[in-house]
């Protein structure tokens, strides 16, 4: 770091720490990150937080320099760094973000580990595999499906339109194949083409309830797609419409995967336990030991 940028740094820093507060749910987020990636998306290098901590701190003119500064002040009011950045990493992949859909999450890599490591072993078993994801947003878990399993047909829907030329917008980025529709949760996919034939069928589904997404931070309420996170009165509206339409998706063996809200995962997990239509329930916890994967097994036919 050149003198002069080192200098600049440091005071924009100080500035940029006495507006920062910490958000539960994007753990990532310093303020030297923050102000990192700024930084680079100044420069006309616009890169993610993740990536940001790894990449060196380009030369700024004067009118990059007012960039930074604007991107600082719009950060300052709370519109969310992805959205400034336009790029948020998810399980190492480096994606376009907007406010078309919702931000990835650090939290739902927990699902994409234990949904990839099904699908791994699905495909070393049987070749060639399908994969259904919905509810895809960003297209952040199917593309992850398709960037580590090569072996896989990946396919996504969701309800937005807005979030559905996001996803697309990210296969061109990436250069991933994904398969994009739009309607509503599983319904594009209801077709003999789909019927007993998934072997894997994943969602990240709206599961905040209604009341406490009144209660949400502004940086949230205000910036991204409130149907991305509203999850009906109890929070598992949606998740109740998934776990009716997802068996008749799944080959025998094949596995249901979704992300579940705090507090959700133990009474979701015992209620798939008892369904005929799963074999076996897997949780997967957070480090604080909350259950925020499900995954099931489809029972043999």
């Amino acid at each position: 770091m050149q003198p002069h940028a080192e200098a600049t740094f440091s005071a924009l820093l100080q500035e940029v720490q006495r507006f920062w507060t910490p958000l539960p749910d994007k753990p990532e987020e310093t303020p030297e990150g923050l102000l990192r990636a700024l930084w680079s998306t100044a420069s006309g290098a616009p890169i993610s937080i993740d990536r940001a901590s790894l990449a060196g701190l380009a030369p700024l003119d004067v009118r990059a320099l007012e960039r930074l500064q604007e991107l600082i002040e719009r950060r300052k009011t709370g519109v969310p760094l992805a959205h400034l950045t336009e790029r948020q990493a998810f399980l190492g992949l480096e994606l376009l973000a907007g406010p078309g859909a919702l931000i990835p999450r650090k939290e739902t890599e927990i699902l994409g580990r234990a949904a990839l490591a099904k699908l791994t072993c699905m495909a070393e078993a049987r070749g060639a595999v399908m994969v259904v994801d919905t509810c895809t947003g960003s297209g952040n878990l199917a593309l992850a499906y398709a960037h580590y399993e090569p072996r896989a047909r990946v396919l996504a829907s969701d309800l937005a339109p807005e979030a559905v030329a996001l996803a697309k917008r990210n296969c061109e980025f990436t250069g991933l194949a994904v398969e994009l529709r739009i309607g509503d949760l599983l319904e594009p996919f209801l077709t003999d083409d789909f019927l007993g034939r998934c072997d894997l069928v994943s969602c990240n589904p709206p599961y905040i309830s209604a009341a406490k997404v009144k209660e949400m931070h502004p940086e949230i309420s205000r910036h991204e797609p409130e149907a991305a996170f509203n999850g009906g009165v109890y929070g598992v509206a949606i998740v109740m419409k998934l776990l009716k339409t997802a068996p008749r998706l799944l080959r025998p063996g094949g596995w249901l995967g979704f992300e579940v809200g705090e507090g959700q995962g133990e009474r979701l997990a015992g209620q798939l336990a008892r369904s005929p239509a799963f074999s076996a329930i897997e949780t997967h916890r957070d480090a604080a030991g909350q259950v925020r994967a499900i995954l099931a097994q489809a029972a043999a036919a």
